[in-house]
C-alpha cells in the first residue's frame, strides 16, 4: 500500500487511535469518503467493526433538548490471520 493515500493514512490512524468517525476522518485526514476507505481495508483482510453511536446535533427540539443523530464509529480490530498456515508451522515431536 502506498504511503500517501487515504487508505494508508486511515490504517495508520486506526492503529494509533483504535477508532474513527466520519467527522474525525474529515478533520484529521481530509478523507471525505471514509466508508469507501474502510471497505478497501476490509477487502485487504483488516477487521474493522462498525458501531452506531447516538450523538447530539447543534439543534434543539421544541422542548429545548438537543436533537440526536446517529454516526458510525469504526473500530480497528487487527488483521485476519491465516489459521491454516499458522497450524502448518507447528513443530511436531
Amino acid at each position: 500500500m502506498r504511503k500517501n493515500t487515504h487508505t494508508y493514512r486511515l490504517l495508520e490512524y486506526l492503529k494509533s487511535y483504535g477508532n474513527i468517525t466520519t467527522i474525525e476522518a474529515i478533520r484529521d485526514l481530509g478523507n471525505t469518503r471514509l466508508a469507501a476507505s474502510i471497505n478497501v481495508l476490509r477487502n485487504k483482510d483488516y477487521i474493522i467493526e462498525s458501531v452506531d453511536v447516538k450523538v447530539p446535533t447543534r439543534w434543539n427540539n421544541k422542548d429545548g433538548k438537543r436533537k440526536m443523530t446517529t454516526v458510525t464509529n469504526y473500530i480497528y480490530k487487527g488483521k485476519v490471520t491465516n489459521t491454516f498456515e499458522s497450524s502448518m508451522n507447528v513443530n511436531h515431536v
